[in-house]
């Protein structure tokens, strides 16, 4: 039961064949490889974008005036 004969796989190549053509299979494989490369650039998409949103979320704590001397600066006018 566990292994199947060589007359086994002969009848299952003809049925794949006849349901999808001789030149279908190679088309389905070729897109097959275009989606995985779609996903895999998509993937490295992701991870820049992850970076450079990480790089983007730094507080700038450098400013001119200290903010006690904004505060009196709008009080006096």
């Amino acid at each position: 039961m566990g292994s199947f004969s060589i007359w086994h796989w002969l009848i299952v190549l003809a049925v794949v064949l006849l349901l999808f053509g001789r030149g279908k299979i190679p088309e389905l494989m070729g897109d097959v490889a275009k989606g995985i490369k779609n996903f895999k650039s998509g993937m490295s998409d992701d991870d820049a974008a992850a970076a450079d949103a990480d790089n983007s979320k730094t507080i700038d704590n450098t400013t001119s005036q200290p903010v006690n001397s904004v505060k009196e600066k709008t009080k006096k006018s």
